[in-house]
């Protein structure tokens, strides 16, 4: 499926398609210009440049993948966004819902547009976390007797090696100050969301320590909506990497290293799993690279490791066992 993109020079000024306005326009502003600040906040900790691609969907639209890898402080970080429009197989509406709504055989394929930003952000040092944000709008055209549909969706999650509470109330905090401002029901609702969401169900643990995720969100004035998805975007360089500038130094040991690798052999099982965004790009023919840069550059798998009782990477799976209250 990476055929069906193609680099070009430079970024289009718009991935949308001729005479889309509206909230479409604002919400490509809207991720675009987070990508932008993002990329630059991240760049000015690591002192390294990210690599750009600009690409096209060959079903219609494109997107924009800024990518560090080596760098000083990061492994490896991905800022990517995506507007792609066209028609889609039944199959992948109802991965996107996630749900069978009933309505329209396998065979059937549905108009939709989808747009959004995504990243994820893997540091060298075991003692900071990586850290993984999306934020997306998705509409469909009316098909086989379902009306036109609409929602926004995405989250903000950490995934730390090592628990500290401070960082955990930190970085939770942040996310909750900004559910505060919309609508005081939003913090608990997402974060319970994140927490049943990021499940490798297999493993009978979370994928990180959480933070918040919404799903299918239409239930009021849409241009609110997205204003409270633009403000959680712009909460994630003060929630974020203020605790990679303060671990990106920390001493740790090789034991620490390899316990942080085997990690994010567990955030792979995830993504390659059970993720949703994951499955809907690789069945709407998403630009391959783009879809798998959420996985980090090393990982690791022992044979039934378990940590000693008492230690700090025992803490970790305590907490990703039991969920815990940061806020």
């Amino acid at each position: 499926m990476g055929g069906a993109a193609e680099a070009v020079a430079e970024a289009p000024k718009s991935l949308l398609r001729p005479g889309d306005a509206g909230l479409k326009e604002l919400f490509e502003a809207q991720i675009r210009g987070g990508q932008d600040s993002i990329v630059s906040a991240v760049e000015a900790i690591d002192g390294q440049k990210f690599h750009t691609d600009s690409w096209t969907r060959e079903g219609g639209g494109g997107g924009i993948t800024r990518v560090l890898q080596d760098g000083n402080v990061f492994e490896k970080a991905g800022v990517n966004v995506s507007v792609v429009y066209g028609n889609m197989p039944a199959s992948a509406y109802r991965v996107a819902v996630g749900k069978d709504v009933g309505g329209g055989a396998d065979g059937d394929t549905v108009p939709f547009f989808a747009a959004g930003v995504s990243s994820v952000m893997h540091p060298r040092n075991p003692m900071a976390p990586t850290m993984h944000f999306n934020y997306r709008y998705f509409e469909t055209e009316p098909w086989n007797g379902l009306p036109a549909a609409w929602w926004f969706g995405g989250g903000t999650d950490i995934t730390p090696s090592y628990v500290f509470d401070e960082d955990m109330r930190h970085f939770h905090g942040a996310y909750k100050e900004v559910c505060d401002k919309h609508d005081p029901a939003f913090y608990p609702k997402f974060k319970q969301n994140c927490d049943e969401y990021f499940v490798i169900k297999h493993r009978k643990e979370t994928r990180g320590l959480g933070g918040i995720f919404f799903e299918d969100l239409n239930d009021r004035d849409p241009e609110a909506l997205r204003q409270f998805s633009q403000d959680c975007l712009g909460t994630v360089v003060p929630s974020y990497l203020p605790l990679v500038e303060k671990h990106k130094d920390d001493e740790f040991t090789e034991k620490e290293k390899e316990w942080q690798q085997m990690r994010r052999g567990r955030y792979v099982e995830f993504n390659i799993m059970y993720d949703r965004g994951t499955t809907f790009g690789l069945q709407t023919g998403g630009r391959i690279e783009s879809i798998l840069m959420s996985l980090p550059l090393t990982a690791r798998w022992e044979y039934c490791a378990e940590p000693a009782a008492g230690t700090r990477a025992a803490r970790l799976l305590e907490c990703t066992r039991t969920p815990q209250t940061w806020v």
